[in-house]
């Protein structure tokens, strides 16, 4: 079998992995990408924004759970990585706020996949529509990887540094339903359809350690019915606005606090009979919210409306006593969901289950009522990996060699979230960094 050698293999070509390869290239070592697409890009040429939250008391606060070493290494390396990706001529506009809590930059991420490309082909060596078979291995340590390339050849890459990158495991239904839930499949994906669990399945053959199942994942809310035609679809019918309304399952009853984030709700949804809700705005928050632009500087767009056209369950109320005509084939109460309604308004700040962020009352019309269920992005439930994005071993240590970033890791967020390409972009530079010093000998 054909052998090359290389100082750093990273296996996977989306913004964690092409930002290690050119990170690595930057610091002066060969560089091998290995791609299972036919393109590279992975989920982030559809992302506009690299955020995260500003200080580390905001991510204890909204992240509590998840492992403190990661927490610590996003904010503190988020700075950074934004100035890496201005120092390759991609422009990051100033910083806005994200969610109610996050900071962060919209930048064109598919002039910074195209500037990564450009410096992988000029310097190093790209591989598309190959697979990766195995990690090799000697005394412990990950030595590279067996390939398979498109002719279906196979190759021995031996490799100082192997950086897992491969996205998650979002788009592999047996893997979703094991370690984020049992309905889980069903989930529409917002996403690409290549990321199927490569990284998890090579880091377990070689002993790494992955985090808790049942942590959960990114996702949003979505339109019941309405399939996703193309990309531009994930943001266009994702209904961030949630987090201002009122979402009721098909028990007529309210079931989490929407107030902390659509992709905080869209997790509690799942767990409801049959993944489904009804969500509920008033005039107010269809002006303010449903309309409007979700964060400075992105398109506004009339989410409802397009759901209406695309042919989502939906309807407008001009008052509460029209939700007895909600049709019955929907599988709700209208009535009943009316008097949820106006009891939550006159509870204000003592409604149950709480509205921590908007407890303003819905209580002018009309409403705009849209059935909906979740959609999946990424896990996060995944290989460990310390703050250099070394792998973690289940025996303990580390595993010499190996590294992950990008969706591939778990431990960051546990039921919590505060951005993706922020991570993908931190540990991938972490990663590359930590390898590029273990080759030359280099402190850190």
């Amino acid at each position: 079998m054909p052998e090359v050698n290389t100082d750093v293999l990273v296996i996977g070509g989306g913004m964690a992995g092409l930002t290690a390869a050119a990170r690595a290239l930057h610091l002066g070592k060969s560089v091998i990408v290995a791609e299972k697409a036919a393109t590279v890009g992975g989920s982030a040429q559809f992302a506009g924004y690299a955020w995260t939250t500003p200080a580390h008391a905001i991510m204890d606060e909204v992240n509590p759970r998840g492992d403190i070493e990661l927490r610590r290494a996003l904010v503190n390396g988020f700075g950074p990585g934004i100035a890496w990706i201005r120092s390759l001529g991609v422009e990051c506009a100033d910083a806005v706020t994200v969610l109610r809590y996050g900071s962060g930059h919209q930048f064109d991420t598919n002039s910074y996949i195209d500037e990564c490309r450009r410096r992988i082909r000029a310097q190093g060596e790209l591989l598309t529509e190959t697979d990766t078979r195995a990690l090799l291995t000697e005394d412990g340590s990950v030595v590279g990887a067996r390939i398979r390339l498109p002719d279906g050849t196979q190759r021995e890459i031996r490799s100082a540094a192997t950086i897992l990158a491969t996205g998650g495991f979002q788009a592999n239904p047996e893997l979703v339903e094991k370690y984020i839930h049992p309905a889980a499949s069903a989930m529409q994906l917002r996403s690409n359809p290549n990321s199927v669990g490569d990284g998890l399945r090579l880091a377990n053959a070689v002993g790494a350690a992955t985090s808790s199942a049942r942590s959960g994942f990114y996702g949003h809310l979505i339109p019941t019915g309405v399939q996703f035609r193309d990309p531009s679809d994930f943001v266009a019918l994702s209904l961030y606005y949630s987090e201002h309304a009122l979402l009721f399952n098909l028990d007529n009853r309210r079931f989490t606090d929407e107030t902390v984030g659509d992709h905080l709700t869209t997790m509690e949804l799942l767990d409801q009979p049959e993944s489904r809700g009804l969500l509920v705005a008033d005039e107010r928050v269809y002006r303010d919210w449903i309309t409007g632009s979700y964060v400075e500087g992105a398109d506004a767009l009339d989410k409802f409306e397009l759901a209406q056209r695309r042919g989502g369950r939906c309807g407008i109320a001009e008052s509460l006593d029209d939700f007895a005509y909600l049709p019955t084939e929907w599988g709700y109460n209208g009535v009943e969901i009316a008097a949820q309604i106006r009891a939550s308004n006159a509870a204000g700040p003592a409604v149950r289950p709480p509205r921590t962020y908007d407890a303003r009352p819905l209580d002018h019309g009309p409403y705009y009522v849209i059935e909906v269920c979740p959609a999946l992005t990424f896990p996060f439930y995944g290989i460990r990996i310390d703050r250099h994005g070394r792998v973690l071993a289940a025996s303990g240590g580390t595993i010499n060699g190996l590294f992950a970033a990008g969706a591939d890791i778990g431990g960051l967020y546990d039921r919590a979230y505060a951005g993706g390409i922020a991570a993908a972009l931190v540990f991938g530079l972490a990663a590359a960094d930590r390898a590029a010093a273990d080759r030359t000998g280099a402190p850190t």
